[in-house]
């Protein structure tokens, strides 16, 4: 029998002296860290004032608020640090698209931060915004256009002219329409061309449940749209929506006094543009700006074509089905009681990134994903906005399964409503008061959540308050609400091969059989 014997070769000095005669390892204790060179980490540097940390009790989030001459409302936060986040946010979403184009507002996110009255270019509003380490962004949704810049806390004026110059100052000339429309062409090409639908199908959900008015105009804009886009459609857009009572200029992170002088500076002792050039806009009373009152329809919206698929993943052709009902606006008191629920029907796709786990208590991964190995996705929604809302489960499987998926979704949608939640209803609870606060965590986020409150609401609750509704909500609560969705029509919207759908009144059917 031949005897291994493993060696241990040792080259290291180091690790030389760890070793004596095969003795076990001893560790070596340095008697001083100083005698590398560099100071220990447990000594304060001299010649260095003591640090002073901040604590959640000396934190201050009282928000101030002016009123400018104009009607712009200026909301400020104080915020810890050396930089801030200020922006716009405007009441002029895809909403207020009727009178315009479908998706006008794309065009509007793509358009943001270009050349303007003081600005050549892009290029020099970035050169500009670097002095100050600032990055700037736009984004349009249904309800609101915001513009927001992240720089240092000092830089509040020369932030400020850049957000006026952008909102109310942009030079559109023919070639940022050019660019603008390539954007948006790109945008729309990568939609259609990845297998994840949610954006697809937050289309087509919207599009069922309020038809083709109001939240039901597309807010990515339609390829066919594209030539109805004018330079004096955009700015007749702008003149009617970008007016200061419709604004309101929001900061996190600065001195309130001196954002007020700011805004007044730039937004209201310097006129916009359609004002400096009278040619620039259409004339005519339907492009007056409007005051909806939005309307939920409820019905089907679909797409039948073919979905693409991950290359070489092995994966089958897959149908999605959205089912929708009328929801919450934000001032609505079952607000919070409707996000709990949101977070106790949970759910998610079959796979998880970075390893099985993640939401698998909700009532979707227990009651549907778990027990269904033909279904690759099920997830409640949910859409608030400033006058309604939408509420739903987003479900998708192989087209051969599309019934038995559309009665799980009717199924899960109605036994919430008669369930013993109240397990559930503890860990749903608790994580949404974990989601809500990480949120908060963020300086841009404390900012979006601001300027939202302020401009919906016209006034801001603080963190404190939606902690302590979170901890009012019982399982009644919950129950309730779910009653209350239950009462409206169905909106159901679905996109891929969709040839064995069942049809919309066989849907409501569904509802009612599992109500009774």
């Amino acid at each position: 029998m031949v005897k291994v014997v493993a060696t241990l070769r040792i080259t290291s000095p180091t690790f030389r002296k760890l070793y004596v005669h095969g003795s076990k390892c001893q560790p070596i204790r340095h008697k001083s860290i100083s005698s590398s060179g560099q100071p220990p980490l447990n000594v304060p540097l001299a010649g260095l004032p003591t640090p002073v940390y901040i604590s959640a009790e000396q934190a201050d989030h009282t928000l101030k608020m002016t009123v400018l001459k104009n009607g712009m409302r200026v909301a400020t936060i104080p915020y810890f640090g050396n930089y801030c986040t200020i922006g716009v946010i405007i009441d002029a979403g895809a909403k207020h698209a009727g009178n315009y184009v479908g998706g006008i507002t794309h065009m509007l996110e793509k358009l943001a931060f270009n050349r303007t009255l003081a600005y050549d270019s892009k290029d020099s509003i970035l050169l500009d915004l670097e002095r100050y380490g600032g990055i700037c962004d736009c984004q349009a949704d249904r309800d609101f256009i915001l513009y927001a810049v992240s720089a240092e806390s000092q830089s509040v004026d020369p932030v400020t002219r850049i957000l006026a110059e952008t909102v109310v100052r942009a030079k559109i000339t023919e070639t940022e329409l050019r660019n603008a429309i390539s954007a948006v062409r790109f945008d729309v090409d990568t939609l259609m061309s990845k297998p994840e639908q949610d954006q697809n199908m937050t289309e087509l959900i919207h599009a069922a449940a309020f038809k083709d008015k109001t939240y039901g105009l597309p807010a990515i804009l339609p390829l066919e749209n594209i030539k109805s886009i004018t330079k004096e459609l955009i700015y007749t857009y702008m003149k009617n929506y970008y007016t200061p009572s419709r604004m309101v200029l929001c900061g996190v992170g600065v001195d309130h006094q001196t954002t007020v002088k700011a805004a007044e500076k730039y937004f209201q002792d310097m006129p916009p543009i359609w004002e400096v050039e009278k040619n620039l806009t259409l004339e005519g009373s339907k492009y007056a700006a409007q005051e909806l009152t939005p309307e939920y329809v409820g019905g089907i919206a679909w797409d039948c074509c073919e979905i693409p698929t991950y290359a070489n993943a092995d994966l089958p052709q897959l149908a999605h089905v959205v089912i929708a009902l009328n929801a919450f606006p934000y001032a609505d008191p079952d607000f919070i009681s409707l996000c709990v629920l949101n977070l106790m029907m949970g759910g998610g796709n079959s796979f998880s990134a970075g390893g099985p786990g993640k939401g698998m208590y909700s009532r979707l991964y227990i009651n549907a994903l778990n027990r269904h190995h033909w279904m690759f996705s099920c997830s409640a929604f949910n859409h608030s906005y400033t006058s309604c809302g939408l509420f739903g489960i987003h479900a998708s499987s192989p087209p051969d399964y599309l019934s038995r998926l559309i009665s799980i979704i009717v199924k899960e949608l109605c036994a919430v409503a008669v369930d013993d939640i109240r397990h559930p209803l503890k860990r749903a609870k608790a994580q949404l008061r974990s989601l809500y606060l990480m949120n908060l965590e963020s300086r841009p986020m404390v900012f979006e959540d601001v300027a939202r409150q302020v401009i919906a609401l016209g006034s801001w609750k603080d963190r404190d308050y939606f902690i302590k509704e979170m901890d009012k909500v019982t399982a009644h609560d919950v129950q309730r609400v779910a009653r209350r969705l239950l009462a409206s029509q169905p909106s159901v919207a679905a996109r891929g091969e969709i040839a064995g759908m069942p049809s919309y009144d066989a849907i409501c059917q569904k509802f009612r059989s599992s109500l009774n």
